[in-house]
């Protein structure tokens, strides 16, 4: 297969399903949340509390909407006990510490959450009696990047510099291992594969130290904080805003997409995963753009500037901790055994995203946002 497989029949298998997703109350976790729920499904959420500030998960209601428990993975008893009171059908693990540049400042906070915390996850569900479908989402950045123009397949050599990228290719040794040592080398009733996304953007995104959200605050001066939704949030206070976006290697290149896409791979993937008892289903998976969506820094500004005009100033990466300046990822294995392919290209996913901003910052409903933007990626199968 070479084309994603239609979304009406994947909306279909989510009706009734009972499905866990760790870190909804995070960007990309938000995202999903409201899909799944879209579709039907029995949902139920894992997470910290969000963190102040802006959030997508409070800009949509979501906390209204689906049941959830507010707690920390890293303490064993608390995925144990919400795993065998749920008895989720479908897992996604979306829970961890993101961000490269945090990681810097807190590297045992993050190992502690992007490994034990999955360790922790990985042991709750390993005591289930029946079938299910579990979705580790790691990153592009687990494989030893050695800047080179070749993109990278899911057999290449794991690695990372910094504790964010080496925390998740543990990650995926952990899961592989676990795997095999516990779950029968996946041939049981709980399979597990992981995903590896590329660089996401798409509206409700309030995160630090990324692109787009330090674009969106850099533009809050043409927007009074006392005229906009967002009025009760700490945004006056962050160092971005009313300020030129400041940017420190225009130059490097990512495999941007929005975040419709990595999750429309993740739901195809535990879909497949619950239907059939395929070893080859039960590995890791790249989820990217096509070539064209490999794109600078520099590029992704433009084009959002298109869109949000404003200005920014390069500041450069000295006395920065390590980025790489090129990723690349291929997506052939997804497209090959999933039947899974990108919908929306470069141009488009930019302009959805900054189309999501401006309306938020208008007053628009951001769960209608959120609802009108999947049904119009759906349509685009």
């Amino acid at each position: 297969m070479t084309l994603a497989l239609p979304m009406k029949q994947d909306a279909g298998f989510w009706a009734g399903k009972r499905v866990l997703v760790t870190g909804h109350t995070g960007f990309k976790g938000a995202w999903l949340a409201a899909w799944l729920l879209a579709d039907g499904a029995q949902l139920m959420g894992l997470s910290l509390a969000p963190e102040a500030g802006p959030s997508l998960y409070e800009q949509t209601g979501l906390r209204h909407r689906m049941d959830e428990t507010i707690g920390d993975m890293r303490d064993p008893a608390v995925p144990a006990q919400l795993v065998d009171r749920f008895r989720p059908d479908v897992v996604f693990h979306l829970a961890a510490q993101s961000l490269v540049r945090r990681s810097y400042r807190d590297p045992l906070g993050t190992w502690n959450t992007n490994v034990m915390g999955s360790a922790n996850l990985l042991a709750a569900v390993s005591a289930l009696d029946h079938p299910c479908a579990v979705v580790f989402v790691t990153t592009d950045k687990v494989y030893e990047n050695l800047e080179w123009v070749h993109p990278y397949r899911e057999n290449d050599r794991l690695g990372g510099k910094d504790p964010y990228a080496a925390s998740k290719a543990a990650n995926e040794l952990l899961v592989s291992s676990w795997r095999t040592s516990f779950l029968g080398g996946g041939g049981g009733g709980v399979r597990v594969a992981t995903a590896r996304a590329g660089n996401v953007i798409g509206g409700g995104d309030w995160a630090e130290d990324r692109i787009i959200p330090d674009l969106v605050r850099a533009r809050q001066s043409n927007h009074p904080l006392a005229n906009h939704p967002l009025a009760n949030h700490p945004l006056a206070n962050h160092p971005q805003a009313n300020h030129p976006l400041q940017i420190r290697n225009p130059h490097a290149t990512r495999p941007w997409q929005h975040v419709l896409e990595p999750l429309s791979g993740y739901r195809l993937l535990a879909q497949r995963l619950y239907l059939e008892d395929d070893l080859a289903l039960q590995s890791a998976f790249n989820f990217g753009p096509d070539s064209s969506g490999q794109r600078s820094v520099l590029a992704l500004l433009t084009a959002a500037e298109a869109h949000w005009p404003g200005g920014w100033e390069d500041v450069g990466a000295r006395g920065q901790p390590h980025e790489a300046s090129l990723l690349a990822l291929t997506i052939d294995k997804a497209r090959h055994v999933l039947g899974w392919s990108p919908r929306w290209g470069f141009e488009t996913a930019v302009a959805h995203t900054m189309q999501w901003y401006r309306a938020a910052f208008q007053g628009a409903d951001c769960a209608r946002l959120v609802a009108d933007q999947i049904a119009q990626y759906e349509a685009a199968a």
